[in-house]
């Protein structure tokens, strides 16, 4: 068992995926560069910033390890299975290194900030550190490790948004792409690592989020997921038109690009989700029903323990509050099993929150103690290895029955569905996503549709991860 569990057909935790090249021609670049990214959605966002600033001073990306002149990771801290599979990956990479005179290797993003004295120093895996917010010093650090220096630049930034940069987007299915509206965490969760990895919260300006989805729906792109830590605290002063856009503001103008370009976000903290984002998706067919909402645990005492600021009954009434305002909308969420000091009971609370909220899908873990983090500072990591994974089996398997019969229930519905690209097992099958998240496969049968096309689909049958139907209705 690890300690990530994830639904396989959601996509927002994919892992070790690297960049397509720009092109054919290795030639015109000064440099080839390679990228994986692991973690989070933000971390894959980041990666496509890297790509553009690289892009612009000359360097070229391939998705061939062997040939690349640099080879970048780009991952997080959050959890302990993550470095272990980065510190594997650099491993290799120092063997690929004796083959390629030359060759570079660097370590992007929050582990980059919290490990650089190791994997510099002490195991020598790496020739490169670049923090968060340093990705516009790249250039500079890679002619300082061409020079043989040890190139470091991991120094938090207050207000680094990027927002002048247009990512590239590599390996895309050119229909959904993910966009950066703030960087930087404001809460102090006991267990995280990203406030001091990624710094304080700062949101990007609105005109160049907007610039950017427009660009990308003209480009035909057709879905946008909005990042964030906490996308719901988003909030930037309009000093030139005099107002403070808002979260729901700014949903409310992405939405207006487009009635045919869909819009998801990511993530929420229950404590900032408002009335008025829950009405601004209602009101707007083009924003998805459909709203991530970590949980964590649903003991309040251990909530409070985790500094997440609400009680089990806050959460519960917050999940009533998005099914009356939003009737069809789909939740998930993140959960942490084994945190400090949990007791059976404390187990018990979680598997029936989950079963009050009934979740669509849910990432779950059991908990890692981060160095720094003031869990790490304060408690005891007390609950022993097999009791986490026991009680972690037990709320996979929950949400394995609650995935299903949520799937089961949408039988014999039609649903508005979102083109992606053909289904992996099979080229005469589609695959999509409804509205609120789930993912459809259904027959192309004769019709001439392609990526980026809207059908209406009936679901015939189900799995526990995916809906399976028919066009009725294009």
């Amino acid at each position: 068992m690890l300690d990530f569990v994830t639904d396989k057909v959601h996509d927002e935790n994919r892992q070790g995926e690297a960049f397509a090249p720009f092109s054919s021609d290795p030639n015109q670049f000064r440099k080839l560069f390679y990228i994986e990214s692991y973690g989070c959605a933000m971390n894959f966002a980041d990666s496509e910033i890297v790509a553009s600033i690289l892009h612009n001073e000359g360097f070229g990306a391939t998705k061939i390890v062997e040939e690349a002149d640099l080879i970048f990771i780009n991952t997080c801290s959050i959890r302990e299975k993550a470095e272990q599979t980065v510190r594997k990956r650099l491993t290799e990479f120092k063997k690929l290194k004796k083959k390629k005179k030359g060759m570079l290797v660097g370590v992007l993003g929050c582990m980059a900030e919290r490990l650089k004295a190791k994997l510099l120093e002490e195991e020598k895996l790496v020739d490169l550190v670049v923090g968060p917010d340093a990705y516009r010093s790249l250039p500079a650090l890679v002619d300082e490790a061409e020079g043989g220096q040890k190139a470091v630049n991991v120094l938090l930034s207050r207000d680094e948004t990027y927002a002048d940069i247009s990512p590239v987007r590599l390996n895309s299915n050119g229909v959904s792409a993910f966009v950066s509206i703030m960087r930087g965490c404001n809460n102090m969760c006991s267990f995280c690592v990203v406030p001091f990895t990624r710094g304080r919260e700062r949101s990007r300006s609105a005109d160049s989020i907007i610039a950017e989805c427009t660009t990308l729906f003209e480009n035909g792109y057709r879905e946008v997921t909005l990042l964030g830590q906490n996308v719901d605290s988003y909030y930037f002063l309009d000093e030139k038109n005099d107002i403070t856009v808002t979260f729901a503001m700014l949903l409310e103008r992405v939405a207006l690009i487009s009635p045919l370009l869909r819009v998801r976000f990511s993530t929420s903290h229950p404590k900032d989700i408002t009335d008025e984002v829950l009405h601004t998706i209602a009101k707007y067919d083009n924003i998805c029903n459909y709203i991530h909402l970590p949980v964590q645990s649903g003991s309040s005492r251990i909530l409070q323990l985790m500094n997440r600021t609400y009680t089990r009954e806050w959460y519960m009434g917050k999940v009533d509050r998005i099914k009356q305002i939003i009737p069809d909308c789909g939740i998930s969420a993140d959960i942490i099993t084994g945190f400090c000091t949990e007791e059976e009971q404390d187990h018990q609370d979680t598997l029936s929150i989950m079963e009050y909220a009934k979740y669509d899908y849910s990432y779950m873990f059991f908990y890692s103690e981060r160095p720094g983090t003031l869990a790490q500072k304060r408690y005891t990591d007390d609950v022993p290895l097999e009791v986490k994974k026991r009680r972690l089996q037990e709320v996979v398997d929950l949400q394995n029955r609650l995935s299903l019969e949520s799937n089961k229930k949408d039988i014999g519905k039609a649903f508005k569905i979102l083109i992606e690209g053909e289904s992996k097992k099979s080229e005469s099958d589609w695959m999509g996503r409804s509205s609120n998240g789930k993912v459809f496969v259904f027959p192309k049968e004769q019709y001439s549709l392609k990526k980026g096309d809207y059908a209406v689909v009936q679901a015939n049958d189900c799995t526990q991860g995916t809906l399976l139907g028919k066009i009725v209705e294009l």
